[in-house]
């Protein structure tokens, strides 16, 4: 997901917005992944369809050294 990030990042600079659709191939083939990640990211996050690559970027990166 951070290689994902930095990537749009490289192509697009700091300002573009990410969907967590952008994680996911342009097919349906795991409907129920697709599902898990829609609901964390409408219903438990609040976020909107489309977040700042930077405020995703620092998220992902706190909840990689939490677990860690």
């Amino acid at each position: 997901m951070i290689q994902v990030c930095d990537q749009k990042i490289a192509a697009k600079g700091e300002s573009v917005g990410l969907s967590f659709m952008l994680y996911f191939a342009n097919k349906n083939d795991d409907p129920e992944l697709l599902m898990q990640a829609a609901t964390c990211w409408i219903q438990k996050m609040k976020f909107d369809h489309f977040e700042n690559v930077i405020k995703i970027k620092t998220l992902i990166e706190i909840l990689n050294n939490s677990i860690d």
